[in-house]
């Protein structure tokens, strides 16, 4: 919807001028207006300043930052159901001017403090400022959807929706956290509550901070707990009341995300979780949907064609285009600008590309994300299921290694292509790696991350100076807190609060909010998650189908054969396009000499690794595009 920025500055060299000049670093975020309030004393400066993207109220009363008595709010995300709010407001004697969830934030707050946030349904990051108690309450939604970054010194506090906010700010020194970069080069994204540099740090979803402007301390508490809905005892409703449940809060959820001043279209990839958004929606409206997508000309990655079969079956007024090589060479040149810090999804690409398709006709649209972390959509959630039995038996735990080292990468990838195309996996030769990383693994949870690891242990040793990981900053610890709880669910749980948050709704919020369109995702309401992490894991996975629950509630209404094929995401042809059109970008970045002048790799190894590619070698890709990722963001930004 908007961007919001702020600070606090103790040795009071902070501007207005200088608040408006953070502020309109992230214009395409909020291109319909702006506005800031500065307050200043004689022992800090404190501002806040927004970017509005109009989507709820188009008048000028729906203008932040907005206040009411001795509070003053600045708001991104969206209260979906705000109107019920409202009407619980108005009983109690307060007044509205707006139509806007924003006033009603703010007055929610004023009436009932910070446990306003439990009644809020959305995706959200808000800061409200009491001056008469001289305190900042900065607040982000349950699943993270919103983001919201903050800078701790002694004399400054920055906070915002983008990193690139602080860089504006003379203060901010961009010191190279050495703790994040082996996250990075093994994941493909920094998790929170990391960033990519000292003292900066993302506030993890279901929290809240608290600064004290006077004595400058600040304390961060959680709100909510998706791991405590997961400690919960485990529905014993039989399947049939389930489903039929199942399907009430999956439309209301839905439904709620339709409300908007603006026009509203859908993300349909043709997979199971965007075709149940807009199956659900597009029955229960009397007008086609607006739904869109993109294809690829390379074959194996082009997936339009299955969405514009789904779209046709339901009646959709659907928007379909293709990439061409142009397209990927503009969309990469504005990756390290748009993800301000290193992030190595080339699923960003194709985001990025939608998501200006669908500017031209939405201001608003749904994404199906969150349906594989809550409901076991991933195929690594079954395979680490199975084999997490071999913990207890070493013969076949090393037949299963040796077996794993002498199969190849070239084979495994040669006996898929034989395959008939029902049964042949997308981007096998990742998956396979990712499964004999996992063999390795002395415990479960080891083998849970190896497995969602895209470069191990092993080559980052080789490729890093540095490669040390503490689990116990990030959220991959969580499994020590729900050991006992079955693997499925363990599994689920760490990847919603790792790379579903840090990797999936980042690469979302930054491709849409580039081109100015609010991204909404339905399946993310915490009402389904709360619902989904009482479930008993047999009927996640039942009959060896993934995602079972949410398929008995799509195939009321659309044949299994328009679903049924193997799980790709949204995969691009990666490897093809960085020894052809990308291999000038390649060879410019992964130069020697630049690659020295990072001082975190052993560059050999780097310049192997790309040699080898050439050669037609079997290589980590991956590895490659999370190395080219990081040169051209430090090149941007450093």
């Amino acid at each position: 919807m908007c961007g919001i920025v702020g600070f606090i500055d103790y040795n009071k060299n902070s501007s207005e001028t200088l608040l408006h000049e953070i502020r309109d670093t992230i214009t395409y975020r909020g291109p319909d207006s702006t506005g800031d309030a500065f307050f200043a004393n004689d022992n800090y400066h404190l501002g806040l300043a927004h970017r509005r993207l109009s989507i709820l109220d188009l008048s000028s009363l729906g203008s932040q930052p907005m206040s009411y008595e001795s509070l003053t709010i600045i708001h991104n995300g969206e209260v979906y159901n705000f109107s019920e709010i409202k009407e619980e407001l108005i009983k109690l004697g307060y007044d509205f001017v707006s139509h806007t969830d924003t006033e009603v934030i703010l007055k929610a707050f004023h009436a009932w403090g910070v446990e306003c946030v439990e009644k809020f349904r959305g995706m959200f990051a808000f800061a409200i400022y009491d001056e008469g108690k001289e305190k900042l309450f900065i607040f982000r939604d349950r699943a993270g959807i919103k983001p919201l970054y903050y800078h701790k010194t002694d004399e400054l506090f920055l906070f915002g929706s983008e990193l690139k906010t602080f860089y504006k700010h003379p203060k901010f020194q961009k010191i190279i956290n050495k703790k994040a970069l082996p996250y990075y080069f093994r994941f493909g994204y920094i998790p929170a509550p990391l960033t990519i540099f000292e003292d900066t740090y993302k506030l993890k979803p279901g929290h809240y901070l608290t600064i004290d402007v006077a004595d400058n301390s600040y304390t961060e508490k959680e709100y909510w707990s998706v791991e405590r809905e997961f400690l919960g005892e485990k529905s014993k409703d039989s399947e049939e009341v389930i489903v039929e449940e199942l399907e009430k809060i999956l439309l209301e959820s839905f439904q709620l995300r339709m409300v908007s001043d603006v026009p509203v279209g859908v993300f349909l990839s043709g997979g199971v979780d965007s075709s149940l958004v807009t199956t659900l929606l597009q029955k229960n409206s009397k007008t086609p949907l607006k739904t869109f997508t993109i294809g690829f000309e390379e074959k194996g990655y082009n997936e339009a064609t299955f969405a514009k079969e789904i779209a046709k079956f339901l009646g959709t007024e659907h928007t379909e285009y293709y990439c061409t090589k142009q397209d990927m060479l503009d969309v990469v040149k504005d990756l390290p600008f748009m993800y301000d810090e290193p992030f190595g999804d080339s699923s960003a690409i194709p985001t990025l590309l939608v998501s200006k398709l669908a500017k031209e006709k939405v201001s608003v649209v749904l994404s199906g994300d969150g349906g594989d972390e809550a409901f076991a959509g991933y195929s690594k959630y079954f395979v680490l299921a199975k084999i997490s039995n071999l913990q207890n038996s070493k013969v076949k735990k090393i037949v299963l290694k040796t077996l794993t080292s002498l199969i190849s990468e070239e084979l495994v990838e040669k006996i898929n292509n034989l395959l008939p195309a029902s049964k042949k996996q997308k981007n096998i030769r990742d998956k396979y790696k990712k499964f004999k990383n996992a063999i390795q693994s002395d415990n479960f949870a080891q083998m849970f991350i190896n497995a969602s690891s895209y470069v191990d242990n092993e080559t980052l040793d080789k490729v890093l100076i540095d490669n040390s990981i503490d689990f116990d900053l990030s959220s991959f610890n969580i499994f020590k807190k729900v050991d006992h709880l079955s693997p499925l669910d363990q599994m689920t749980l760490c990847d919603y609060k790792t790379f579903m948050v840090d990797d999936v709704l980042t690469k979302v919020d930054r491709a849409s909010m580039s081109v100015s369109i609010e991204a909404r995702e339905p399946l993310l309401d915490h009402k389904i998650i709360e619902f989904s992490a009482k479930l008993p894991s047999y009927l996640k996975y039942k009959n060896g189908v993934g995602k079972y629950l949410l398929k008995e509630v799509l195939y009321k209404y659309i044949p299994k054969e328009l679903i049924e094929r193997p799980k790709s995401g949204f995969q691009i042809p990666l490897y093809e396009w960085l020894k052809s059109d990308l291999r000038e970008v390649l060879d410019f970045y992964l130069d020697n000499e630049k690659l020295a002048e990072s001082g975190i790799y052993n560059v050999d190894e780097i310049v192997k690794l790309k040699d080898d590619y050439y050669e037609g070698k079997s290589v980590n890709i991956s590895l490659l595009w999370f190395v080219l990722m990081y040169e051209m963001w430090r090149e941007k930004w450093l």
